[in-house]
């Protein structure tokens, strides 16, 4: 009896130790004006002049990043190691002043979206081609690091209803899903959760990999508008 006891407890307590929840960023410990945190970094592109701004400010109580975006584009992106398999669930706090009025996931020049989240996982480079190989090669060899080769996207959209997945107009590579759509929740804080893992069984079709980083995002570059976002607290459980 004693035996069985200590079975159910130490299953209990494996429970709460696999349930504990991993922080990605905990920017409401942070002091609204000061620099970013060291491992978050401003991703910038090729060809786009003007950047998104990103900033701690405090807003409604708390400090979080401010994006504002005027035809811009860039992200904010740290490195991590995720097992899905150990914490599944992803969990974000945001907010959105405003869409972006012509926005369009299904083309080139209207993908903006006043919201996004990326997670990009690792990816067996044996997989791939001779001719992807060199070019990701080049890519190491002229940025420093691999691309990511697999992601996922959650986007706030302007107009397509939440639950719909689709591919991102520039690469396959990268699978969107809409979470939030329309005006109606504008300028309140929103909590979303997702399992990583059924998403990325629906984006690719395979069991996911480890999560190598995660980036939001704000941008208006394609369609020369303008948006604004707040980002709160991101982990998983």
């Amino acid at each position: 009896m004693n035996q069985l006891v200590t079975i159910i407890l130490l299953s209990a307590f494996s429970s709460l130790v696999y349930a504990a929840p991993v922080a990605v960023s905990e920017f409401s410990t942070l002091q609204a004006g000061d620099p970013l945190p060291d491992d978050w970094k401003s991703i910038e592109f090729e060809n786009i002049e003007q950047q998104t701004r990103y900033s701690l400010v405090t807003e409604d109580g708390r400090t979080v990043v401010r994006a504002d975006s005027n035809a811009s584009a860039s992200m904010l992106a740290t490195k991590i190691k995720i097992d899905p398999q150990q914490h599944p669930v992803l969990h974000w706090q945001w907010k959105v002043q405003n869409t972006v009025k012509h926005g369009n996931v299904h083309r080139k020049d209207g993908d903006d979206y006043a919201g996004r989240l990326y997670i990009t996982f690792d990816y067996d480079l044996g997989k791939l081609g001779f001719l992807e190989r060199v070019k990701v090669e080049m890519f190491k060899l002229y940025y420093g690091d691999y691309p990511p080769l697999r992601a996922i996207c959650y986007i706030w959209d302007n107009k397509n209803p939440p639950g719909q997945m689709v591919a991102n107009p520039y690469t396959d590579r990268v699978m969107m899903f809409v979470v939030e759509s329309g005006t109606e929740k504008l300028n309140q804080w929103i909590t979303e959760e997702r399992d990583i893992t059924e998403d990325y069984q629906a984006a690719f079709g395979e069991p996911q990999t480890a999560i190598t980083s995660i980036a939001v995002m704000t941008d208006t570059d394609n369609t020369g508008g303008s948006a604004t976002a707040w980002y709160g607290d991101i982990w998983f459980q």
